[in-house]
């Protein structure tokens, strides 16, 4: 009976209506969720977000358009203040004046709205209001006014009226009680053409304030007006006031080897206090005089210095230690420049130039490979590596593969010179005259008269016995320009070789070989002697040649033809 209960049950559930309610759907919790969704032109995120899309990508208008929607958006003063300079960037005057207004209900300073309205004067040509907000902004009592002062009359598109301002409001009269600050003015003063103003300036600084700055401007003056003697005086006056001062004995020492002075410049540098920069022009100044002594003792006292200063030297100690012939020790250093430092790309230019000197060819290319991997996005320093890559390849006389390392350098700046002359001398190098001719004719385009090019063009016609009229008038020019070059005597001796003037060309490569022992010109010479009959002395200067370069390339070409 219970079973059959059951089973009628059961068939009760399958057949019967269902009387339980399901909980609807309007009743979940979440339902009652409601978002508010806002256009974009409310959205403040929004806004931030498509003026910084729209500066990624350089476009300042839309840039100003969304941080002047932005500024309305939200009581932050400083996205205020980033609309306002955003529209002046744009020159857009009225957005400058809305979001202006809006800076200024957010709390603006009196220096900040001068300043801005100074800028918008200036933007609209009205010397007169960009006066009065500069007089407002130098008075202000803000410590940065003047500061201000000098990036608004920098960043003046008319350099004559930025002129005219400045002699208008940076007056003795309202100038603080800062000798930088008059100092900066009268730089200023200089940079925009306003020597007097500068000069009245920069004196007036010196007699009110008498310290090592203002005696050290003043030199400097001097030394721009051509007189060194009282650029030296005043400069006494300053290292008096402040003798340990590095940068002020860095000044000096610099002015001293301008003017020819280098050991007075040395002597400056190696007394006191000493610094990275210091050390960088007593190094200079070593290798100018090749004083090996010097740079020995530099080496050594920098060696002493504590880690972090040594490390703060690392590429002058890697450029001494390279000048020993240390080449171990100046890898090592140029290892140790830091890839933030200034001097990264020569640190690693110069380890690629030892590692090649050291016959580690392939460890030279594979690090200026590295180098152009490392400044691919740096056009300047991607061009100078593909141009070390050349020079490397010539040093080897791989010259096809130099032509292609300077043609890549001339992808990144196309009809840079001093590429198109190297790739110039790779063709010339490799065989291929016609190429050659064209790179040096087209820097003589860019550079009409380059005495270099003059003279390598000249050259590579007349070796290849073609236009020689035009071979001719070039290096006669060359030589008017640089009558004493050997280099270019050996072109012009050549030339005469391939004219048949025997007896001029003799003379002139023993001139060119006696003013400098070269390879090249002694190997020309010898040609010349064995077309004249002479053997035996030909034979005696190709002997020299071997000595002196045997591995010269024209040596053993001539060698091949002559059979001496």
């Amino acid at each position: 009976m219970a079973v059959a209960v059951a089973l009628a049950a059961l068939a009760g559930c399958a057949t019967a209506p269902e009387r339980v309610a399901r909980t609807p759907a309007s009743a979940q919790p979440l339902d009652h969720l409601q978002v508010a969704i806002l256009p974009p032109e409310r959205d403040l995120t929004a806004q931030l977000l498509e003026g910084d899309f729209a500066l990624a990508h350089n476009d300042l208008k839309a840039a100003s358009a969304a941080y002047g929607r932005a500024a309305f958006l939200t009581d932050d003063p400083k996205v205020a203040a980033r609309a306002t300079e955003l529209a002046l960037a744009v020159h857009d005057i009225p957005a400058v004046g809305q979001a202006l207004d809006r800076w200024k209900a957010l709390g603006a300073t009196p220096a900040q709205m001068a300043s801005t309205r100074a800028r918008l004067a200036l933007d609209r040509g009205d010397t007169d209001d960009a006066r009065q907000q500069l007089e407002l902004l130098v008075s202000s009592g803000d410590p940065d006014a003047w500061r201000e002062f000098g990036r608004i009359i920098l960043s003046a598109r008319d350099a004559a009226q930025a002129a005219q301002l400045l002699e208008q409001v940076a007056t003795p009269q309202r100038l603080p009680n800062d000798a930088q600050a008059w100092l900066a003015m009268a730089e200023l003063g200089e940079g925009l053409g306003r020597h007097d103003y500068a000069a009245r300036t920069g004196q007036a600084a010196m007699a009110r304030f008498h310290n090592a700055e203002t005696y050290a401007w003043a030199a400097q003056q001097k030394f721009r007006a051509k007189d060194p003697a009282g650029a030296r005086v005043l400069f006494a006056k300053a290292m008096q006031k402040d003798p340990k001062n590095a940068r002020l004995r860095l000044a000096y020492a610099t002015l001293l080897a301008q003017g020819g002075d280098e050991a007075g410049a040395t002597k400056v540098l190696s007394t006191g206090a000493q610094d990275a920069d210091t050390y960088a022009l007593r190094t200079t100044l070593a290798a100018r005089a090749n004083d090996k002594a010097a740079m020995r003792r530099l080496y050594e006292e920098i060696q002493r210095r504590p880690d972090d200063e040594q490390a703060d030297s690392a590429f002058t100690l890697g450029q001494l230690a390279e000048m020993l012939d240390k080449k171990e020790d100046a890898l090592d250093w140029y290892a140790d420049v830091p890839d933030d430092d200034a001097h990264a790309f020569d640190a690693s230019v110069r380890s690629a130039v030892v590692l090649d000197g050291q016959g580690k060819k392939d460890e030279a290319h594979a690090l200026v490979a590295d180098l152009q991997t490392a400044y691919a996005d740096q056009p300047d320093s991607l061009r100078k590596a593909f141009g070390l890559d050349a020079e490397l390849y010539m040093r080897e006389g791989s010259f096809n593969e130099a032509a292609d390392a300077y043609s890549h350098a001339l992808r990144v700046k196309a009809d840079d010179p001093e590429m198109l002359y190297g790739r110039g001398l790779a063709y010339s190098e490799a065989g291929k005259i016609d190429l050659a001719v064209a790179d040096f004719r087209r820097v003589l385009e860019l550079k009409p008269g380059d005495v270099e090019t003059s003279n390598a063009l000249g050259y590579t016609l007349a070796d290849s016995d073609r236009d020689l009229d035009e071979a001719q008038t070039l290096l006669q020019a060359a030589r008017s320009a640089r009558p004493n070059d050997p280099a270019i005597a050996d072109s012009w001796g050549w030339l005469q070789y391939r004219q048949g003037r025997l007896d001029s060309a003799e003379q002139t490569l023993r001139g060119a070989w006696g003013a400098r022992k070269d390879a090249d010109v002694g190997v020309h010479l010898a040609e010349v002697l064995w077309k004249r009959g002479e053997h035996g002395e030909a034979k005696r200067v190709l002997d020299e040649v071997r000595k002196l370069d045997p591995k010269n390339a024209t040596l053993r070409s001539t060698e091949q033809r002559l059979k001496p």
